[in-house]
């Protein structure tokens, strides 16, 4: 049978349902930071906003965040996989920079962001796209000897330390622990020995419990988490996760209608970015949630059933890449998901292609862009075609 033309599978080899899903979430993130943001210039903290600033900006990052990952879908992952040593170098480079003095932008005592005029972008962002991008690189290099620590896994620790080391220094310890999950998920699927992974996923816990004992205001967190209702912590380090409840509490099985909650009227810190989904759980309720909590399901499994598509084409690079980034979605789509519940210990992550952040939605819709060209070129593959 003769080869189809490139245009025709370029038409067919194409995955609308990852598209309309991704779309759908962005859509929905659209509407909701406009419902938790609209009352904010009712504070004086804001009173020289319009009610429409944080809608109008959110729909401006998400205008550059679809440029950036049509630009995105157009490199070949063997572009990808080339340049990955250099982007992780870079990221590590702007990681350091944000800790320079007058160069970083602080924010809450916590100096995360390089400012360029109005608008502000997170380096840790770009870091969990260029570890994952050089975590499937190195496995792909390291194939050979995996089953040896010192060869394989002991350098990938050191890089990932050396990332650690810059990311509490900010500090971020969220983006460290979706950092690390990535990194280790990715080394557990190219194939690295079980008894090596569960060595360092045992070491990794006792660091992370290390530097919450070490950590004064994160031990205060940990004991929020463990009773928000007490009178020291409601209105303490317990204020965002009681109120949270509350929200949640209120929206019961079908919400109080959208535009409906009461907590984002000054009540719950941080209601557009981190707390996204307790004004969700309020004004769609149980549904709501149960409906979120699918979509991303499913977005995950999704990916990685295109990453072990990849593989079996004998492509491991692609496929490692597909599978991280749904590591990444469904992992710190839990984390979110489970501060907002009370179900983990309140820690600073946003809810993925949702929330109000103009750095994490650009690189949450490149990495997206990312796996949707890998399964393009999946398929231009199976149908005989030339990736």
């Amino acid at each position: 049978m003769p080869v189809q033309p490139r245009s025709d599978l370029a038409i067919r080899a194409f995955d609308p349902a990852l598209l309309w899903l991704t779309v759908a979430l962005l859509a929905w993130g659209l509407v909701m930071v406009y419902s938790a943001t609209i009352a904010m210039p009712d504070n004086p903290r804001f009173a020289r906003y319009a009610h429409t600033y944080f809608l109008g900006r959110h729909a401006l990052f998400l205008l550059l965040s679809f440029v950036a990952g049509l630009l995105a879908f157009q490199v070949k992952l063997e572009t990808w996989e080339r340049v990955a040593p250099w982007l992780f170098v870079a990221s590590l480079l702007l990681l350091v920079i944000v800790l320079i003095p007058h160069v970083g932008k602080g924010v809450n005592g916590a100096r995360r962001w390089l400012g360029f005029g109005s608008i502000s972008f997170q380096p840790s962002e770009l870091v969990k796209f260029s570890v994952l991008l050089y975590a499937a690189n190195y496995m792909v290099r390291k194939m050979e000897v995996k089953e040896r620590f010192f060869r394989a896994v002991l350098p990938m620790a050191a890089a990932v330390a050396v990332v650690g080391m810059l990311l509490l220094a900010e500090p971020d310890m969220g983006a460290f622990m979706v950092i690390a999950v990535i990194a280790m998920g990715i080394l557990f699927l190219g194939g690295v020995n079980a008894r090596m992974f569960f060595l360092i996923a045992a070491v990794m816990i006792v660091a992370f419990v290390l530097m919450i004992a070490m950590s004064e205001w994160r031990r205060e967190r940990i004991f929020a988490y463990i009773d928000p209702w007490s009178d020291h912590n409601a209105l303490g380090k317990g204020y965002q996760l009681s109120h949270s409840l509350i929200a949640i509490g209120r929206g019961e099985i079908f919400g109080v209608g959208l535009g409906g909650s009461v907590e984002k009227l000054h009540w719950l810190p941080e209601a557009h970015t981190d707390f996204l989904l307790a004004v969700i759980g309020e004004e769609f309720g149980l549904v709501g949630v149960l409906t979120l909590i699918v979509m991303f399901l499913w977005m995950a499994r999704r990916m990685m059933h295109i990453g072990r598509q990849a593989i079996a084409l004998d492509r491991v690079f692609a496929g490692l890449v597909a599978q991280g980034v749904g590591i990444w979605m469904g992992f710190q789509a839990f984390i979110n998901m489970g501060v907002n519940l009370g179900a983990l210990p309140t820690k600073g992550l946003t809810l993925p292609l949702m929330s109000y952040g103009g750095s994490a939605v650009l690189m949450n819709v490149v990495t997206v862009a990312v796996v949707l060209r890998i399964d393009y070129e999946n398929r231009i593959l199976m149908r005989g075609g030339r990736a």
